[in-house]
């Protein structure tokens, strides 16, 4: 019974993400990148002008602007342009998204241990049913036979 409700559990966790996964794989592939990573991080912290988002990394005005158009396809942050100056924030919600995500792949690999840690508990009283005997000790295939 509590194998076919994790499989049910699976089966739904994985028919939920086929329906949300183009927003989370864009999600991580923006985020699978060094400097935008650095960008989300600051944004973090509070909103800041593109040209402060650019400051620690060793690219061009124009560079840094594609990578915030990026993470703003994605959903990950939000700008705003007063004057000559685009100011961008953290979007919260796409963070939660990727986290839930995480979150939920580490339940189930948590389950899944726990699931193991139970049956080497309960296994380790028993004999080693598994090892080749050793030279000269009786197995039930041989004492049939004596």
């Amino acid at each position: 019974m509590k194998c076919l409700l994790d499989y049910e559990l699976e089966r739904l966790i994985l028919k939920y993400m086929l329906n949300y996964a183009p927003d989370l794989d864009r999600v991580f592939q923006a985020l699978a990148d060094p400097g935008r990573r650095l960008m989300v991080e600051r944004l973090s912290r509070g909103p800041a002008s593109v040209s402060e988002l650019g400051r620690p990394l060793d690219m061009s005005l124009a560079a840094v602007l594609q990578h915030v158009q990026v993470l703003e396809a994605c959903g990950l942050i939000r700008s705003s342009k007063a004057g000559r100056t685009r100011t961008c924030s953290i979007n919260p919600a796409a963070l939660r998204s990727a986290e839930s995500w995480i979150a939920d792949r580490r339940t189930m690999v948590e389950r899944r241990l726990d699931r193991l840690g139970e049956y080497l508990a309960e296994t380790a009283d028993q004999p080693d049913t598994c090892r080749d005997p050793e030279p000269g000790e009786a197995t039930s295939d041989t004492q049939g036979k004596q």
